[in-house]
């Protein structure tokens, strides 16, 4: 992993922050009730971190290969308008999304944790894998977080884009 004080510019810049869900807001793990309905468990810290990097006026983005309603959910108490799921293909998400905000890929700090989100983290400005991502995800980051995912690693992530524009101010 390279310096995170060597990217601080790079973070002032970000204006998207891209998210994958599982394995990056949650810690990976399915799990399924009774009747089958799938639950997904989220870190009450990463969400006060994405409420602020959005007052900071970052938007927040998902994208996910997965379809939930615990993500819509979720997305919705959050405030994160721009939900992406059941992408296939996730650097076409995300060229719709920065094409549909008049952004660039260099605006936006991507953060993933397995091999369908390397794409997506090659072209980020700022590519972010999570401490326990796959070598893949690893391979391709700019940074890593010093948490797994699903563990305060997105917490961690906005901290690092809200002291990046506070040294820039």
């Amino acid at each position: 992993m390279k310096e995170l004080a060597s990217f601080m510019p790079a973070l002032s810049r970000v204006q998207m922050l891209v998210l994958d869900v599982d394995g990056v807001l949650t810690d990976g793990r399915l799990y399924y009730g009774a009747r089958g309905e799938s639950l997904k468990v989220f870190h009450v810290r990463d969400g006060h971190g994405i409420k602020e990097v959005a007052a900071a006026g970052i938007t927040v983005a998902i994208i996910s290969g997965r379809k939930s309603a615990a993500v819509t959910r979720r997305a919705r108490e959050l405030g994160i308008r721009h939900v992406i799921q059941g992408a296939t293909d996730k650097l076409a998400s995300l060229t719709k999304l920065t094409t549909a905000r008049s952004l660039s890929f260099d605006q936006c700090a991507c953060v993933g944790d397995d091999t369908p989100d390397a794409p997506v983290l090659r072209v980020a400005g700022v590519a972010i894998a999570v401490a326990d991502g796959h070598r893949d995800a690893l391979a391709v980051a700019d940074l890593v977080t010093s948490r797994p995912g699903g563990s305060g690693a997105v917490r961690e992530v906005c901290d690092w884009l809200l002291d990046a524009r506070r040294r820039r101010a």
